[in-house]
């Protein structure tokens, strides 16, 4: 099986080492969810490369209500540690594939650039709002 389950005790350490982690938060009542594993695991095995997991929100629930998640399948892709994608829903293989192929493709130094910027610039405003 190329997936792998992930668990409140697992998710951190899964998701924050190096190389490619793609999440797929499901419940066994939800159908969508039931509808996309198929293509999840499907496209996991064509990229032996990266890490897919599962996580069981029903199971998980401390972790799902962390994680803020509030529709199911929600798909979160990191990289590095870094979350670069998160949206709900589905998606057909084709799209699942390519997304993975684009995440393989990013430049990493440049998105942590991108990163520390965004996260300078949320510091800086949070600055100046605290001087009034």
């Amino acid at each position: 099986m190329a997936t792998v389950d992930v668990t409140e005790d697992t998710f951190e350490t899964t998701v924050t080492g190096e190389g490619i982690v793609l999440v797929d938060a499901w419940a066994s009542w939800c159908g969508p969810c039931r509808q996309f594993a198929p293509t999840y695991e499907k496209v996991s095995e064509d990229h032996p490369d990266a890490t897919f997991a599962k996580l069981d929100t029903e199971a998980n629930q401390s972790l799902a209500a962390a994680l803020e998640i509030q529709s199911i399948p929600t798909l979160m892709v990191f990289r590095d540690g870094i979350m670069l994608y998160r949206e709900a829903g589905t998606m057909p293989a084709p799209a699942l594939d390519d997304l993975v192929k684009q995440v393989k493709g990013l430049d990493m130094d440049d998105v942590r650039r991108q990163v520390a910027e965004q996260n300078a610039g949320r510091e800086d405003s949070g600055e100046a709002g605290s001087d009034s």
